[in-house]
């Protein structure tokens, strides 16, 4: 059944017996030029002219006013859900369907996650579903003279909403967005997988009050490890570069700290690599969309089951991760062992979050989609051509 699939992949990589992972880094620039410079100049730590750089390329690259280098996505995502006030047992709503950072990011501020449905289509948190949750299970409550969202099975503040736009495909952001509007919840994004997305026009992570992205090795550009949190809020993103530099006060000799923070700052190596990456990012997106038509039509052409996930309506997608959805969960595993038996890199959904023991117990909706497409769902490789 799946033959054809194999042999069309290993046409595309030029590959005719070596092991197709699912998403390697491509280094076709100026990365050794910018690395030997950068080693030349010793500032090779947090401080260094290529952090700057690559927070201004990322900052033009997504229209965000502002850009903060973090150590990697989960030191973003922590950082970026600290500065827009979430505290210690307020409780934040995301989605099932997400890799662990997500959940373990919330869990870091203390905070409690709550998981709420994902949208067939979108792979990404259901605003409808959102919607639902919270007319059944919340209320508007005046607290110390502010208006907040208050979850009245367990008395505690619902401060935000994390949205993730899985596989690189945008979520219904806008409408989310209204939600919290109209709630009194920060949006936080998490966008680090989808660098070079876009919906309605606008790219992901700048709807929200902060976004967040990731260049681990197997993201769309990579610094080896890395994260940026993006704002067009000033005082935030001061917040955010203060906590992440260990909340050190200026100051010429002394060493003086104002907040708990963090040694999250990216290094001046790692983003001389992000810098050389991002100068291809333009031409990078062309091949991963490039390739994903060629899997679609590849799917329908050869009578495939199941369906090539294509970008949702209103969206221009990256295509981190290539993902099928096979008809029934028999179909997918037998589509798994086949192609990784045969040296094809091919992966399932990650586990839902509310199934894993941390967060078994946490308050969930109904995870109806969810659960439909973690059972179908399978990436495929994805690295650019």
């Amino acid at each position: 059944m799946f033959k054809n699939f194999i042999e069309f992949v290993r046409q595309t990589y030029h590959q005719p017996e070596a092991f197709v992972p699912l998403h390697e880094p491509r280094f076709r620039g100026n990365e050794k030029k910018y690395l030997e410079d950068c080693i030349d100049s010793t500032f090779v730590s947090s401080v260094g002219k290529y952090v700057n750089l690559f927070e201004e390329k990322i900052a033009a690259f997504t229209g965000a006013k502002y850009a903060i280098a973090a150590v990697n996505g989960t030191a973003a995502l922590h950082t970026a859900l600290l500065v827009a006030g979430v505290n210690s047992n307020d409780e934040v709503i995301t989605q099932p369907l997400t890799f662990i950072a997500t959940a373990n990011a919330i869990a870091y501020t203390g905070a409690k996650p709550i998981f709420v449905d994902v949208d067939r289509k979108t792979l990404g948190l259901s605003p409808e579903k959102l919607l639902q949750w919270i007319d059944e299970n919340a209320e508007i409550r005046e607290i110390n003279n502010v208006v907040r969202l208050v979850n009245i099975t367990t008395g505690r503040i619902i401060s935000a909403v994390v949205p993730m736009h899985t596989f690189g495909h945008p979520c219904k952001i806008d409408e989310i967005n209204a939600i919290c509007e109209r709630y009194h919840l920060k949006l936080i994004e998490d966008a680090a997988e989808s660098l070079g997305s876009y919906y309605k026009g606008r790219h992901t992570g700048t709807f929200g009050d902060v976004g967040v992205f990731s260049f681990n090795g197997n993201k769309t550009i990579t610094t080896g490890g890395g994260g940026m949190i993006v704002t067009n809020d000033e005082s935030v993103a001061k917040l955010a570069k203060h906590l992440t530099t260990q909340a050190k006060v200026s100051h010429p000799w002394e060493y003086v700290h104002d907040h708990i923070g963090y040694n999250y700052r990216l290094t001046n190596l790692a983003a001389a690599l992000g810098v050389a990456q991002v100068e291809q990012l333009d031409d990078m997106i062309l091949s991963k969309r490039k390739l994903a038509a060629n899997y679609a039509a590849f799917w329908e052409s050869n009578n495939m089951p199941g369906d090539f996930f294509l970008e949702p309506e209103n969206a221009s997608s990256n295509y981190w991760l290539n993902a099928v959805l096979l008809p029934d969960k028999e179909t997918r595993d037998m589509f798994l062992e086949y192609t990784n038996d045969r040296g094809i890199m091919t992966r399932p959904a990650w586990e839902l979050m509310n199934r894993l023991k941390m967060y078994r117990d946490s308050q969930t909706g109904d995870l109806s989609n969810a659960e439909f497409l973690v059972e179908r769902l399978a990436n495929i490789p994805s690295s650019v051509i």
